[in-house]
């Protein structure tokens, strides 16, 4: 079956199996920031935004993202050009070993886009599907307080 997504902006169509998940549409098309894990929804690694929703990628259909907009770390930030939320995590060296990072960002980014103005207890919460085995996520909480206040401060909205 073939399917129309945009992702990280850009649209195109794509060929998938009925069965394929939207991880392994995204790693065969080269996006490799999703992360595989579990491959059950336990880890929040291959974390990913579609139409606005942090989702896990391993349990969500490719036939799923039909006509909707997927965004993966790949389309937050670049290498020189980084987004505020990874250059928080930069800051605070909240990333360690670094493989729950891509899905961190991703669940924050959905996380800052909706609520501008999370407290921790909701940062928390928006975290709480990303498993992290090296940090204690105090660094990440921080990290992504820090970035939104930037964000509010930089341009009073979101990119």
């Amino acid at each position: 079956m073939k399917i129309h997504v945009t992702i990280n902006g850009v649209p195109t169509d794509v060929k998938v199996a009925p069965n394929e998940k939207l991880l392994d549409m995204l790693r065969r098309m080269g996006y490799y920031g999703v992360k595989f894990g579990c491959g059950r929804g336990e880890c929040g690694v291959c974390t990913v935004i579609l139409d606005g929703q942090a989702v896990m990628a391993c349990l969500t259909f490719a036939a799923q993202a039909h006509n909707k907009s997927v965004i993966t770390v790949e389309g937050i930030g670049q290498p020189g050009n980084l987004h505020l939320i990874q250059e928080a995590i930069l800051d605070h060296g909240a990333a360690q070993c670094g493989y729950c990072t891509p899905g961190i960002v991703c669940s924050a980014k959905a996380l800052l886009d909706e609520n501008p103005h999370p407290t921790e207890v909701q940062v928390r919460e928006a975290l709480k599907g990303n498993l992290c085995r090296c940090t204690g996520y105090q660094k990440y909480v921080e990290a992504i307080l820090d970035a939104a206040e930037k964000l509010r401060e930089t341009s009073g909205r979101l990119e």
